[in-house]
């Protein structure tokens, strides 16, 4: 009886096995096929006035988690040289992405998202408007603190900046001072025309959005960041007590949000 029950333990072991092997044959490939489909780009657009540079912190996490990440550098010359900038960048990814902006970028990407590239927008403290609309026209539903502070400066060939000395209190108040003493100081300067450019085609209209509020903006109201969320119908977070620079000084709430999302549309 002995004799007959080895070679039936060696067929059983061997089957055993072979259903091991498949397993974990099986959840490799489901693995990879995850990997595959996971969304690991990100492409961040700054705002008006200032330049990548800011996304430093953000970054930093980004990829410390495992993210590719891109950062457009737009030249604030002009809305269509801007847009064509960031789908310059757009056609430079391996893969979709989730496109991200701060401020005036948020015109920018509601434009260039609807690139085939982009999976899903993100907006900081940023304008979100509608096709036909412009963002100058929007600001004035809820107007900021800055809009009626006088503090936006002109050049005589129609370029935009902030008043240095205003810089501080109305765009990077929970900063410290020397840290927006040196924002203020590297201004890129912004073609004032550019915040009357009118979306031609709004990305979030066809794709999913996310929309951080500073609570404590005074260069976009944030109830005009709500109301835009809200006609949007975007995952929001609103981070208490944060100035305009939010993506400066909360970067581990900004980078949370990012990560969401790229989590959201891989699902």
């Amino acid at each position: 009886m002995s004799n007959l029950m080895n070679p039936m333990r060696v067929v059983v072991g061997i089957s055993q096995s072979l259903c091991i092997v498949l397993l974990l044959f099986t959840c490799n490939v489901l693995s990879a096929q995850n990997q595959e489909h996971r969304v690991r780009n990100i492409v961040l657009v700054h705002g008006a006035w200032a330049d990548g540079s800011g996304w430093k912190g953000v970054y930093d996490i980004l990829v410390k988690d495992g993210y590719n990440v891109s950062l457009v550098q737009e030249p604030e010359t002009s809305f269509r040289e801007d847009v064509a900038a960031t789908k310059r960048l757009l056609a430079q990814q391996d893969g979709p992405c989730i496109l991200v902006a701060h401020s005036y970028g948020g015109s920018i990407i509601t434009e260039a998202g609807t690139d085939p590239s982009v999976a899903g927008l993100v907006y900081v403290a940023a304008h979100m408007p509608d096709s036909g609309e412009k963002e100058s026209e929007d600001g004035k539903r809820f107007p900021s603190d800055l809009a009626k502070s006088g503090a936006i400066k002109n050049t005589p060939d129609g370029f935009t900046y902030i008043d240095p000395a205003q810089f501080h209190e109305l765009f990077a108040a929970d900063l410290p001072t020397d840290r927006a003493a040196f924002m203020a100081r590297s201004q890129v300067l912004n073609f004032g025309d550019n915040f009357s450019a009118t979306i031609t085609a709004a990305a979030w209209r066809a794709k999913p959005s996310w929309m951080v509020v500073a609570g404590s903006d005074r260069t976009i109201n944030p109830d005009l960041e709500r109301w835009y969320a809200k006609r949007a119908h975007s995952h929001t977070v609103e981070v208490a007590g944060a100035s305009h620079s939010v993506y400066v000084s909360h970067p581990k709430e900004v980078a949370e949000v990012i990560e969401g999302a790229a989590r959201a549309v891989s699902k």
